[in-house]
């Protein structure tokens, strides 16, 4: 989600490749029991489709940057103790993809 304007809305974007439909809504389950994802963080959530893989985006104010930037590592543990691998993550604002590290 990008937008030329400074206050509109962003989002950090994980793909979740490989991951069936009761991983996902275990992993969703977890995130939306979680409180580092609560307001003013808003989340998205696709499941996984056939040919499609899943999607969380985590969705926020330019303001809440910080917080969003706190969720995303929490988000991070949660799907590494759920077994999925996150290779890169696409953050607004900083050039190209970010490591995960």
């Amino acid at each position: 989600m990008s937008s030329s304007a400074p206050d509109a809305p962003q989002g950090i974007a994980f793909t979740l490749d490989g991951v069936d439909e009761l991983g996902f809504a275990r992993i969703l389950n977890d995130v939306m029991h979680d409180a580092a994802f609560g307001r003013p963080l808003q989340v998205q959530a696709q499941e996984p489709r056939a040919g499609q893989p899943a999607r969380l985006t985590l969705v926020f104010l330019p303001e809440h940057r910080m917080a969003a930037v706190a969720a995303m590592q929490r988000l991070k543990t949660v799907l590494l103790r759920h077994g999925v691998q996150v290779d890169s993550i696409r953050v607004p604002g900083d050039p190209g993809e970010a490591p995960s590290g």
